[in-house]
């Protein structure tokens, strides 16, 4: 790791956050980047929903592309996604926030199946301060280069042509 410092792979990260209420974190966020996890998962335009309830419970829903099989097409598909628990390691609530997920351990504790998004609250993408902040975070995860892009072209809206995987 660059710096010397340690990173963090097991399933509780180190969290840098600021002293505000979890309200400040409701809303959009478009996802820029993701660590993807073993398996089917969200492809591209990616853009998550938080909301928090009178208890301070955080809950998300999220839209995007996926790809589920090659060949036809079927009717209609359900997904019940895995109770995992969401790290939100580090966000200044108006511009970036870096989410972390481990789904599974190893057996010395550390994480063996995690993934993780970079958001920002601009579908355009984040500004070059924010960029340093979160390469940062990526680093103490462990999860350094392991990112990719995520493309917002307007598909699940309706406003790009269909292209293949």
């Amino acid at each position: 790791l660059a710096g010397g410092g340690p990173c963090w792979p097991g399933p509780r990260p180190h969290a840098h956050l600021p002293r505000s209420p979890p309200s400040q974190f409701a809303g959009t966020w478009y996802a820029m980047a993701k660590k993807d996890p073993e398996g089917l998962f969200l492809q591209d335009n990616i853009v998550a929903e938080f909301s928090v309830d009178e208890n301070g419970r955080m809950s998300a829903t999220a839209k995007g592309r996926v790809r589920l099989l090659k060949g036809r097409g079927i009717d209609s598909v359900a997904f019940w996604f895995a109770d995992d628990d969401h790290w939100i390691i580090d966000t200044d609530y108006d511009t970036y926030a870096v989410q972390y997920s481990c789904r599974l351990l190893n057996l010395d504790g550390t994480c063996a199946d995690s993934y993780s998004f970079v958001f920002s609250r601009d579908p355009n993408g984040l500004p070059l301060e924010a960029q340093k902040i979160v390469r940062q975070r990526q680093e103490e995860l462990c999860l350094a280069r392991q990112y990719r892009l995520i493309v917002h072209n307007g598909y699940c809206d309706g406003r790009s042509e269909p292209n293949n995987l």
